[in-house]
């Protein structure tokens, strides 16, 4: 089940802003986080295949999630304009954004080409 990140818990698990200019990932393993809100349908769309995507990939990668509801300064931090927006963060190296709502394959060459992980 895909964890739900405040602020807070964003800053302790992939990145605290406060304190880093540079890009500094907080986490163990690489991640993938869904900005998203409750009412969105594109977003519904994708929450299934995050959730399939995290149980295949077991372990080897996070699923967050962001409700840009509740988060508004998390959401304005990243600029996000439309959802979802899917930022895939690697263990080394700068995030990437993705906007819309991707098919399940196009995740897994993501999470292959951006997060460097393979099933």
């Amino acid at each position: 089940m895909s964890e739900h990140l405040t602020a807070e818990a964003f800053k302790e698990k992939v990145f605290n802003y406060d304190v880093n200019k540079e890009w500094k990932f907080e986490g163990e393993v690489p991640c993938l986080i869904d900005f998203y809100a409750d009412w969105c349908q594109p977003c519904k769309t994708v929450a299934p295949i995050l959730e399939e995507l995290e149980e295949e990939y077991n372990g080897k990668i996070k699923v967050y999630k962001v409700n840009t509801e509740d988060e508004r300064e998390l959401a304005g931090t990243f600029g996000i304009q439309s959802i979802p927006s899917l930022l895939f963060v690697p263990m080394e190296g700068q995030p990437q954004m993705a906007m819309g709502a991707l098919p399940k394959d196009t995740f897994v060459t993501a999470i292959k080409d951006v997060l460097k992980v393979e099933k």
